[in-house]
């Protein structure tokens, strides 16, 4: 498997390869120390699995996102905390760790990626985060909901209330049936919440636009 490590500290990249490599010695891995190296290798590597850094040298990784056009890879962002970044990553569904890297959750995060190679939902996913950064127009915000076996793209305004189920969260919908995801109600409050969604319940997170008085 090809692995691209987009990362503009030397120690960083040699750190996560070494990791990477102790996980699984065959894979095939190359870097990059910013937006510019890191297009080319794109280009001329064909990575399967991109560890891509937020705040490089010569520009961020959503510079980079921007300049790849219908992406083949699986994306796994690296980065340090910031916290508006993190927020868009997680409406996108998107996969990231967080610096330092911890070394079981480097091996979840691999193993997701390598199970989603033949996903073809990474451009749409990429538009919803632009769309939170702010980089593309967008009428309504949309978040990138999972179940076991489905990627779904649901307007926000589409979400009549989430109600927990454990570990997992029910979402249901104005428009389709209800989604159950593997995440907990918490979660989805974080990003919901600046939306305007309310915490009527411990376990449940209704749309205020449909509430009745």
């Amino acid at each position: 498997m090809r692995i691209l490590i987009v990362d503009n500290e030397q120690p960083i990249r040699e750190t996560l390869k070494g990791m990477i490599l102790k996980l699984d010695g065959t894979y095939e891995i190359q870097e990059a120390e910013g937006v510019r190296v890191g297009l080319t290798k794109i280009t001329e590597f064909k990575p399967e699995i991109l560890f891509l850094d937020i705040e490089m040298d010569d520009g961020t990784g959503f510079d980079l996102l921007r300049q790849v056009n219908a992406p083949t890879f699986q994306l796994i962002f690296t980065t340090a905390f910031n916290q508006y970044a993190i927020q868009a990553i997680k409406f996108s569904a998107i996969d990231y760790l967080m610096k330092p890297v911890d070394p079981f959750e480097l091996a979840s995060s691999l193993s997701k990626a390598a199970q989603n190679i033949a996903n073809q939902n990474m451009q749409r996913q990429l538009e919803i985060l632009m769309s939170q950064l702010g980089f593309i127009k967008q009428a309504e915000k949309q978040i990138v909901l999972k179940d076991m076996d489905t990627t779904y793209f649901v307007k926000v305004s589409d979400i009549l209330y989430c109600m927990a189920e454990g570990a997992y969260t029910q979402f249901f919908l104005r428009t389709n049936d209800p989604i159950l995801v593997s995440r907990n109600l918490h979660t989805h409050e974080e990003m919901l919440a600046p939306l305007g969604f309310l915490r009527c319940h411990h376990s449940s997170l209704v749309n205020p636009a449909f509430i009745k008085l």
